[in-house]
């Protein structure tokens, strides 16, 4: 029986599952090639290993097994940075996920705030939060300058986010699948979002304390 019980694989397939009333299903035919499945990634914070798994159709997977690095959109300004992946902070489906720090889609991780912070710079001459010039914004044409005034304007950040950079981690979502595609891609959380989650972190922590 051990033997026999190490061949069965993972199937995708609701045979086995019972009707909606209860009962049991008959079974009509065995497991099939084209309804398997494999054993989930477990994708971890750490230096990046991708391995290739060949799969139906002679298509490849891109299985990440570490992952650090990943692309992050900041949606109200239009910009998209590389930055580094620093905690997983919530995962709505299962808190053992976020104890191991896996990486899922959906999940809520801290990113680098420095690619963010040093783009700011460079398209509104001026660091998040200050009003004052700075040595580096002096250095600036005064072209420049006009142009950096113009785009200030019509400039608004959420106070959350901006609130972030002082701690230089930001909350962001995880918008890719790293187990099929090797990639940790997402967005940084702004207005309703960022509240929903950090309101649900809070109360997280609040549970554990009590």
């Amino acid at each position: 029986e051990a033997s026999r019980a190490s061949k069965m694989g993972i199937s995708r397939s609701s045979f086995k599952k019972r009707r909606a009333t209860g009962g049991k299903k008959p079974l009509i035919r065995k497991k099939r090639k084209f309804e398997l499945g494999r054993a989930s990634a477990n994708t971890r914070i750490g230096v990046q290993r991708v391995r290739t798994v060949r799969v139906r159709g002679g298509n490849l997977k891109f299985r990440a097994l570490r992952l650090d690095h990943g692309n992050f959109a900041w949606g109200s300004e239009g910009c998209t940075r590389k930055t580094r992946i620093l905690d997983v902070t919530y995962n709505a489906s299962n808190n053992e996920l976020v104890r191991t720090k896996t990486l899922v889609k959906s999940a809520i991780v801290q990113v680098d705030a420095t690619p963010f912070r040093q783009w700011y710079v460079t398209h509104y001459g001026q660091e998040l939060g200050k009003k004052a010039l700075s040595e580096e914004e002096k250095k600036f044409s005064k072209t420049q300058l006009k142009k950096f005034e113009a785009r200030r304007k019509n400039n608004t950040i959420d106070p959350q986010v901006a609130d972030q950079f002082k701690s230089g981690r930001l909350y962001a979502a995880v918008a890719s699948r790293p187990g099929q595609c090797g990639r940790v891609d997402g967005y940084i959380l702004e207005g309703t979002e960022l509240a929903f989650y950090v309101k649900k972190m809070a109360k997280k922590k609040s549970g554990k304390k009590e």
